[in-house]
């Protein structure tokens, strides 16, 4: 099994991410719009791979991935971003793409990081 959490406050590209990484094979996801509730989704359930936007409308996804690889450790992040110049201090080993996405980018990203 592959559950995803999806760190994303636009409802449009949350789902589209669900369909993109479900295609490749995820199997179950989480969906959070503000950092609080991505950090309470992942200690509640833990996933296989975080999908990640950078600014939220509460909170930042930086801080949310931040505070939960302190509780879990070790969970691959895909940044899926309109503003990648703030990741910088998060790529490698993270992922980091840029929006507009290209679904194969997303596809071949997910894949290269999901548990077998």
């Amino acid at each position: 099994m592959c559950h995803v959490l999806i760190i994303e406050d636009d409802f449009f590209t949350s789902d589209y991410l669900e369909v993109l990484t479900g295609s490749a094979g995820a199997t179950s996801f989480d969906q959070a719009c503000t950092q609080d509730e991505a950090v309470r989704m992942a200690l509640a359930r833990r996933p296989a791979v975080i999908l990640c936007d950078v600014a939220l409308l509460e909170g930042t996804g930086l801080a949310a991935v931040r505070a939960i690889d302190e509780a879990l450790r070790g969970i691959p992040v895909i940044f899926v971003t309109g503003t990648p110049e703030l990741c910088r201090p998060c790529a490698p080993p993270n992922v980091v793409l840029t929006k507009p996405l290209r679904d194969v980018e997303l596809v071949d990203a997910f894949r290269a990081v999901m548990p077998a």
